[in-house]
């Protein structure tokens, strides 16, 4: 994890039987290389972006189970993006609507 600290950062070892079932689940619609910390850091850093006082435990586990892969791989579309320099504004739109794509679609 990173050396940012997330107010859940606490349930972390609580919640590792979910994060790796989810990661599990990803590995079988073949998203392989998505580890429980990737899941961590999407959950942290863009689902619980403004942590709810008081949270349960149970709150977070069913957060980790209807994360979808579409919006993982959205978010560690952009963040690849981010880490290369490049920027959204210089993809073709036909790029930036794929990013924009959800599993509704």
């Amino acid at each position: 994890m990173s050396e940012y600290k997330h107010e859940y950062d606490d349930y972390f070892h609580r919640l590792k039987p979910a994060l790796l079932s989810k990661a599990e689940e990803f590995v079988i619609l073949g998203y392989e290389d998505i580890s429980i910390e990737d899941l961590w850091r999407f959950l942290t850093e863009k689902a619980w972006k403004k942590p709810k006082a008081g949270v349960r435990v149970h709150e977070l586990v069913s957060d980790i189970f209807l994360l979808k892969i579409g919006d993982f791989m959205n978010f560690a579309t952009v963040e690849a993006f981010r880490s290369r320099g490049d920027s959204l504004e210089n993809l073709r739109n036909d790029d930036f609507q794929q990013l924009l794509k959800t599993d509704e679609d």
